[in-house]
């Protein structure tokens, strides 16, 4: 899906996510070197950094044994 500009499509995430019984976070941007222009925006699930923190710590604990 394309938007005309980031806000819309950020406002467009952010609704579908309400609807769909989860919330949103901001994450990596991608920028021009050239001119610092905006090219890529992430918007993920607000529980992302939590799922891979526990994947991390299960194969920690997996090592241990």
């Amino acid at each position: 899906m394309k938007f005309d500009t980031l806000q819309q499509g950020i406002r467009f995430y952010e609704h579908y996510a309400r609807l769909s019984g989860f919330d949103t976070r901001l994450s990596s941007t991608k920028k021009r070197k050239s001119d610092g222009k905006i090219l890529l925006k992430y918007c993920v699930c607000n529980k992302e950094v939590l799922e891979k923190h526990q994947d991390f710590m299960q194969s920690a604990k997996r090592k241990e044994q």
